[in-house]
């Protein structure tokens, strides 16, 4: 994912810009991260240069826990905690 898209995203539940960017793995572009919604707490994946923003109905909620474990050192506390639709609280 390009940086510059971060501009022109907003929350697809809410509709809050700006939103949160935390890069896990960045080469040209962002290869894994997170997006977040401050307003809701909702997040996003970013999962091979692409986000991923799904309503919480058509997300996998095994891949998405798994998402949650693998990058948990670096992801802020209270996205793990009490982020949607899923967290590790």
């Amino acid at each position: 994912m390009k940086r510059w898209l971060m501009s022109i995203l907003a929350c697809p539940i809410d509709k809050h810009h700006p939103l949160e960017l935390y890069v896990f793995e960045e080469r040209e572009e962002i290869v894994e991260g997170m997006i977040v919604c401050p307003k809701c707490l909702r997040w996003f994946p970013i999962r091979n240069e692409i986000p991923e923003m799904l309503p919480d109905e058509l997300r996998n909620k095994r891949e998405e826990i798994d998402f949650l474990i693998k990058w948990r050192d670096k992801i802020p506390e209270k996205i793990l905690l009490e982020g949607k639709p899923f967290n590790l609280g």
